[in-house]
């Protein structure tokens, strides 16, 4: 009897809270809903502010690319003048919006940029908006739970950004997928994206979860971004990636198998092309040579170690004519202490390495016209820029067997070669002396198949892709 009566006071007293549980949930809720809807009102009111019409008495389309860091210079950047580039082409009459966080610089100096570095010069004028707090994007800022507090940052960047210039098209160029719910359902924008790198894999989530019990803590971690970087990524219209690799990993966090497609980022292959292939043909001596940014996922200690296998296993006279070429950039005061135990490592194992740092192109383009083999080690590359390169310059490339290398780029061209995949460091010794091995006939036919199978990362191969891939965003 006394545990009934205790069971119904439990009962009663749930209750009691349940009600004002449930009423306050509600109220917040319609608080929240409140807010978002004035904001809603409040921008597309801005927007209608803003309207401009063309020549033709419609509105022009404002399309907005967010790309915190375009006066950086690297491949991510050359994808955003290409594509803007290539908009500018199909739609004349729009309006094309930067959003950029580069403040340092101004609008002119930053086409200049462009022009300079890539060669790209655009046919209409880009509207630069600066942003003040880009500093919420750096890693520097979150030394803990980095990843979350670098996409929440972007979120606080966005809404900068979508304050000074609300547009009617938005494209994510730079992997803040937090940026796309913000644009389309507070901004009424359609949205898209240009995925270079997953901000968070499958591979990242299996290495952990593959750790021991006291990774259980970053796998939850993990496994709770991923959920929710996988519903941010969904709200995209329109999805482009770099790569075979990239394409799985965004199509299994995101589920948007009806809107992604693989566009291949515009390599510079045409200025390599006027290498004379047959100027190898009467070489006594062989480079194998590396180009890539002196950073740790490139593993430029493998390069050395499977150097120094390779080595090994020739006579004196042979080692006399291998030499190995290390050609990077670096960024800062790391970068050089990395440079600086390469070298102690090249030293300790005997072999004779050439360091090249933040050399001028025309110097990285004649080694390169002179190398036998172009040598690349990192592990699940996303795509592979250098790859692309050393292959229209003409080295035989051997490359890891993995990422965007295996998948994309160093596969058969019409039935035929067009380069070799290692993943070890025997295994890359062993294919240096294979290629070594060949003769200069074979050699020339695998350079020849890999020249011709490059054009498929072509700027205008780029063009035509990108722009069947954001057409419906216009439509």
């Amino acid at each position: 009897m006394a545990e009934g009566l205790c069971l119904c006071g439990v009962l009663r007293l749930l209750t009691s809270l349940f009600v004002p549980a449930l009423v306050a949930s509600v109220t917040v809720t319609l608080l929240v809903f409140l807010v978002l809807l004035c904001v809603r009102l409040w921008i597309g009111k801005k927007k209608k502010a803003s309207v401009q019409l063309g020549k033709d008495g419609e509105e022009r389309k404002v399309v907005a690319f967010f790309h915190p860091y375009c006066n950086a210079g690297g491949g991510g950047e050359r994808v955003l003048w290409c594509a803007l580039r290539a908009l500018q082409k199909r739609y004349k009459d729009a309006i094309y919006v930067v959003y950029t966080g580069d403040k340092d610089v101004s609008g002119e100096e930053i086409l200049a940029g462009a022009g300079g570095r890539f060669n790209i010069k655009l046919s209409y004028p880009v509207k630069f908006v600066f942003l003040e707090k880009r500093y919420l994007v750096e890693d520097r800022l979150y030394p803990h739970f980095t990843l979350l507090g670098q996409s929440l940052g972007s979120i606080l960047l966005g809404w900068e950004a979508l304050v000074k210039c609300v547009p009617d098209i938005y494209i994510d160029s730079m992997g803040y997928a937090f940026t796309l719910p913000l644009f389309k359902y507070l901004g009424g924008c359609r949205v898209g994206c240009y995925v270079h790198y997953p901000t968070i894999s499958t591979d990242m989530l299996s290495i952990v979860r593959d750790h021991t019990a006291r990774f259980k803590l970053k796998l939850i971690y993990y496994v709770l971004f991923a959920l929710i970087y996988g519903w941010v990524g969904s709200c995209s219209d329109m999805v482009m990636v770099n790569s075979t690799w990239t394409f799985n990993h965004v199509l299994d966090l995101w589920k948007c198998s009806d809107r992604i497609s693989i566009v291949y980022p515009p390599c510079d292959v045409q200025t390599f092309l006027d290498i004379e292939l047959s100027q190898k043909h009467e070489l006594k001596e062989h480079s194998v040579v590396s180009i890539g940014q002196f950073r740790p996922e490139k593993d430029h200690k493998l390069q050395i170690r499977a150097f120094s296998t390779l080595l090994a296993k020739k006579t004196p006279e042979e080692r006399a004519n291998l030499k190995l070429i290390l050609i990077g950039g670096c960024r800062n005061e790391q970068d050089e202490l990395r440079v600086s135990g390469l070298k102690t490592l090249a030293a300790d194992l005997g072999v004779p390495v050439e360091f090249k740092v933040n050399i001028p192109f025309e110097e990285l383009k004649k080694h390169l016209g002179e190398a036998t083999i172009g040598l690349h080690t990192m592990w699940n590359e996303h795509f592979g820029i250098g790859v692309v390169e050393c292959m229209a310059a003409g080295t035989v490339i051997l490359a890891h067997n993995s990422g965007g290398p295996k998948l994309d780029i160093v596969i058969p061209y019409e039935g035929h070669d067009t380069g070799f995949l290692a993943d070890s460091e025997e295994s890359y010794a062993s294919a240096m002396d294979r290629i070594l091995s060949m003769s200069e006939d074979s050699r020339l036919q695998i350079r020849q198949n890999a020249r011709r199978s490059v054009s498929r990362f072509s700027d205008q191969e780029f063009e035509v892709n990108f722009i069947s891939a954001t057409e419906l965003l216009f439509k």
